[in-house]
């Protein structure tokens, strides 16, 4: 069965590559360009997953994570966190915020899908 994925990357390269990627594996999609959408967009979809680029224009991905498992209908959803700021202690914030993984870009396909399965439930 397909799992519902949202990604939400607002470089058009990476999040057309992730959703590609996604699709290709029998996933549903739906991609968000703007941090501004995520809680109504994840609520609307119901997703079994979020892929979670941490930076963001207008707001973090950090506080985004948050304020994903601040929310009653999506607090169990595991969230992959993918940045390409990797720099000593954010990893541990990251995480912190609720983000049950995390991949360092440039994010190759092969690590990438492993993490996202590792993620999905059964």
């Amino acid at each position: 069965m397909a799992k519902r994925i949202l990604v939400v990357e607002d470089n058009d390269l990476n999040r057309k590559l992730f959703c590609d990627v996604l699709k290709a594996n029998g996933h549903e999609v739906v991609p968000v360009a703007d941090g501004q959408n995520v809680l109504a967009t994840a609520r609307r979809f119901a997703p079994d997953l979020v892929i979670m680029d941490i930076q963001l224009p207008n707001v973090s991905g950090i506080d985004l994570i948050a304020q994903l498992k601040s929310d009653g209908e999506l607090a169990e959803v595991p969230v992959l966190a993918v940045t390409a700021y990797a720099g000593k202690g954010d990893e541990e914030r990251i995480r912190d915020a609720g983000a049950a993984d995390y991949l360092a870009k440039p994010v190759s396909i092969g690590p990438f899908m492993a993490a996202v399965r590792a993620l999905l439930p059964e």
